[in-house]
């Protein structure tokens, strides 16, 4: 049996019109993202003009599919430029369909993400933000060697309350391709 945490159990890919039904459901699905990713109902339309408009692939932000061996959309995968000058650090994510969660598939993205940045762009960092209380999260970050640099207490609203959110980075200098 393969463990879950192989690259050939995922890989990154850009969005397809066929996967409209899936950015859709992002939008009008509570549990597509999860608990700590859900932001409220959108307007699924957005989506689908985002894809119309430039495909999900941009100077200013990003996203591409987490999908299975056999092409089937489990995720997605963004990153978006922060600091200055634009291209030195990234900040990114992940969101896996619940059906798929438990599985090692998030870290191994988060993996293939962070090993595409630093071996095609001009970043030195990257970095990510998690909520307080995703445990898990925490747990892919740190396996993939990121460090926790710091909290910013109360800084989101999620479930009526304000909650901490956790900030990670990781340097190409301290970067091991493939890792885990």
């Amino acid at each position: 049996m393969t463990p879950a945490n192989r690259s050939d159990k995922v890989h990154l890919r850009a969005f397809t019109e066929a996967d409209l039904a899936f950015l859709d459901r992002l939008c009008t699905d509570p549990d597509a993202l999860g608990e700590f990713e859900w932001p409220g109902f959108g307007d699924p339309r957005a989506r689908r003009k985002r894809w119309e408009i430039d495909g999900y692939i941009s100077a200013e932000s990003a996203a591409v599919a987490i999908a299975r061996p056999d092409d089937t959309v489990i995720g997605i995968a963004t990153w978006k430029p922060r600091g200055f000058p634009s291209g030195v650090t990234y900040e990114i994510g992940v969101g896996v369909l619940p059906e798929h969660r438990g599985q090692g598939v998030g870290t191994m993205a988060q993996r293939l993400l962070v090993d595409y940045l630093f071996g095609r762009t001009t970043a030195n960092r990257i970095e990510a933000l998690t909520n307080g209380g995703n445990l898990a999260e925490q747990k892919a970050l740190e396996r993939l060697g990121f460090r926790r640099e710091g909290v910013m207490h109360g800084r989101s609203f999620q479930h009526g309350e304000y909650v901490d959110v956790l900030v990670y980075g990781l340097l190409r200098s301290e970067h091991c391709p493939g890792t885990p």
